[in-house]
């Protein structure tokens, strides 16, 4: 089971938004059962799950103390990909969820004050040992500081070349439980969607392959 956690310490860059566009993908492109696990206080992810009419990805709850167990249980009965939803800011379970994942996809967004409170996320995900990896988040069209953003967070890591740009179907498909993708297959947002878990997943096989 590869299990891909979505984490940032800054509020506002997305993360539950991405959590659940990339597992309804992950679904489609046939590397399901796919499960969600929310663990943000706020639930915004289960109130998305909650709303939504699918039954892919199915949803699972846990305690953070319990998180080990459930995720077992997870792999015992067939899950075969997991994405966890981090809530900002809360050190301690960041850093416990974070112990659990294959893979960080860090959100971040392309402004001075998201790329300065990036490094946070990043002290994070290295003392525990991690590959992670970051997505540029509602970018503006043709704004330089997108570029710029890229080339800074290369520094840390690896980038997705695909780049999230802000759009209202990504927050409009959210409300009644689904995604860009499930409004409209065809659309701008559902392309990015596609390349970035292309992308994600290429990652997976990529370092599944050098363990061979």
């Amino acid at each position: 089971m590869n299990i891909i956690v979505i984490a940032s310490q800054k509020g506002g860059v997305g993360k539950t938004t991405l959590t659940g566009h990339l597992g309804v993908q992950a679904s489609v492109s046939g590397h399901g059962p796919v499960a969600l696990l929310d663990t943000d206080p706020q639930g915004s992810l289960a109130d998305w799950w909650n709303v939504r009419e699918a039954s892919e990805p199915i949803f699972a709850t846990a305690k953070i103390s319990a998180l080990p167990a459930a995720i077992a249980e997870l792999k015992k009965v067939g899950v075969k990909t997991l994405l966890i939803d981090t809530p900002p800011s809360v050190t301690d379970i960041i850093k416990s969820v974070v112990a659990l994942a294959d893979l960080v996809i860090i959100p971040t967004r392309p402004s001075p004050h998201d790329l300065r409170a990036v490094g946070k996320t990043v002290d994070i995900v290295n003392g525990c040992g991690k590959r992670m990896m970051f997505v540029i988040n509602g970018a503006a069209h043709r704004a330089r500081i997108t570029a710029d953003a890229a080339i800074a967070l290369s520094q840390h890591g690896a980038v997705s070349p695909t780049i999230i740009y802000q759009r209202t179907d990504y927050a409009s498909s959210m409300i009644d439980g689904r995604t860009a993708g499930e409004l409209d297959s065809s659309s701008k947002s559902a392309l990015e969607i596609v390349d970035l878990w292309n992308y994600v997943n290429a990652h997976f096989s990529k370092h599944a392959n050098k363990r061979k």
